[in-house]
């Protein structure tokens, strides 16, 4: 079993798009409306201005309370440049976190909409 998608919520299609493209690495495909967002096999599907969706969770997904874990394929001075880069600041790190693939280093910032993000690079 693995996860296959997830889903985040957005305020503003062309800030977030352009925001999950160059700060994340994701591929921004439209779908309906709006957009999803994907690395490889592992998708974001976003809800937004102008998208329907059904079914949703009890308590819906809103922009800015979701906390999404990216693992970072490079050294963590390597993601706070490229964080920096992109005018993105640090909140917290770099500090040793437990991961999908165990022990590593996480720092922590903010999407447009205030979700929690975090990029953990792994020995």
């Amino acid at each position: 079993m693995a996860l296959d998608h997830c889903v985040i919520h957005v305020s503003d299609w062309n800030r977030s798009n352009m925001f999950y493209r160059d700060v994340v690495g994701a591929e921004v495909v439209p779908r309906g409306a709006g957009f999803v967002y994907r690395w490889g096999r592992q998708q974001l599907n976003c809800h937004g201005p102008g998208v329907r969706a059904e079914p949703l969770a009890r308590l819906p997904v809103q922009p800015g309370n979701s906390d999404l874990c990216f693992a970072w394929d490079g050294t963590v001075e390597e993601a706070r440049a490229h964080l920096a880069t992109c005018g993105v600041a640090v909140e917290l790190g770099p500090v040793p976190r437990q991961g999908g693939r165990g022990e590593g280093t996480s720092l922590y910032f903010r999407d447009p909409d205030g979700s929690l993000l975090e990029f953990i690079v792994y020995p």
